[in-house]
């Protein structure tokens, strides 16, 4: 079993990526989705958080990123990035996503020396709106971003391209269609509904709009 497959196991297994494409989810946007992602699951177990910090470990070897601070992402990256801090014994920054509105008005909480090679740590990369804005955050404060890397990432070409405009570089430990075909050999899910989820990918309005119309 490759990594994309296990991580993806893991977020079935703990309901962190539940797929209901006959049933849809209503995200706070008010689009409907045939999918639900809540990584924040991962942060009460053990053995499996243990596991997404040693892929991060892995997945930092690969693309050959030697950071010398690790960011996390308000809030919900925040968790994994203080274990991969430990992991490699490095120092930890996070970074909110907007200035507080008292005391400095800090966005970065902690200490970022200026010029360090920094590695943003997602738990879900979905439009890479916010991802985008984080790495931002951490270059106007003078760091260098050397990537943001993620648990778990729809892959949606919206985010593609919002990375590619930003000149940022991201990657994740699974993905969509990792997640979906583990889901479709246990039997989660039938190939027509594996279809939809896909569907939903390319265009999540109109997928919205043509579930809403069949009501």
């Amino acid at each position: 079993m490759n990594r994309k497959e296990q991580i993806a196991e893991i977020l079935l297994d703990l309901k962190a990526v539940s797929v209901s494409p006959r049933q849809p989810f209503t995200w706070a946007s008010g689009l409907r989705a045939p999918l639900y992602c809540d990584n924040r699951l991962i942060i009460s177990t053990v053995a499996q958080r243990r596991i997404v910090i040693e892929g991060f470990v892995a997945l930092m070897q690969e693309l050959d990123w030697k950071p010398e601070v690790v960011a996390g992402t308000a809030t919900a990256g925040i968790p994994h990035a203080a274990w991969l801090a430990e992991a490699l014994s490095l120092p930890m920054i996070y970074i909110r996503s907007a200035e507080k509105k008292h005391g400095k008005k800090n966005r970065i909480e902690g200490t970022l020396p200026t010029g360090a090679e920094v590695v943003v740590i997602e738990d879900l990369i979905s439009t890479g709106g916010s991802s985008i804005s984080a790495a931002q955050g951490v270059e106007e404060a003078g760091g260098r971003v050397l990537g943001i890397a993620a648990i778990f990432r729809y892959g949606m070409s919206r985010a593609d391209k919002a990375f590619a405009e930003a000149d940022i570089n991201y990657a994740s430990l699974t993905d969509l269609p990792a997640l979906l075909d583990v889901a479709l050999r246990r039997g989660y899910l039938v190939e027509d509904e594996r279809q939809a989820v896909l569907a939903w990918r390319e265009d999540p309005a109109l997928w919205s709009q043509q579930f809403e119309g069949k009501g």
